[in-house]
């Protein structure tokens, strides 16, 4: 998309060429069940109507919104556009699959660090109060992973009872 914008409306400033494609990427964007014809035409419409009532955003399209090499210039673009958009469905299922692999990554890679560190003091009195609300013999625990798991084991057991009172 972006080698096509190189070789289109060279008479147009950077600007009025930014704001013309931005418009007609979101259109194509925003429509994705319309063939390009059926976009262009549209827009052709929507932008006369707008000319004709002078209240265009693209005042410079009036005297040149009837040259062929504009008209072929923007169904390029659009025909672009589309090629974009399409390909990008396309890879949906690709980069959704990549997030899951990297959000499993994440999660191993904190469970590593976790296993390294010592138990916080906040885990250290939850396992505590846990152990003595169940009667349950403290062990020791060596890691962040292993008094979470351990605290979740005994969460899940006596799942009935979870509420703790526990004085600030």
């Amino acid at each position: 998309m972006y080698e096509i914008k190189k070789q289109i409306y060279l008479d147009f400033t950077k600007n009025q060429k930014s704001a013309l494609c931005n418009f007609l990427r979101a259109l194509v964007k925003k429509s994705p069940e319309l063939t390009v014809d059926n976009i262009l035409e549209n827009f052709l419409e929507d932008e006369k109507y707008y000319l004709e009532i002078n209240a265009s955003r693209f005042e410079f399209l009036a005297d040149i919104i009837e040259d062929e090499q504009f008209l072929s210039d923007t169904k390029k673009f659009l025909t672009e556009c589309r090629r974009y958009y399409d390909y990008k469905k396309k890879q949906e299922p690709i980069i959704q699959a990549n997030k899951e692999y990297e959000k499993k990554k994440r999660k191993f890679l904190q469970e590593v660090k976790m296993s390294k560190e010592p138990p916080t003091k906040k885990q250290l009195y939850y396992y505590d109060k846990l152990c003595k609300k169940y009667n349950i013999e403290k062990k020791e625990l060596s890691s962040k992973l292993e008094a979470r798991d351990e605290i979740d084991r005994l969460l899940s057991e006596h799942q009935d009872s979870v509420h703790i009172e526990i004085p600030k």
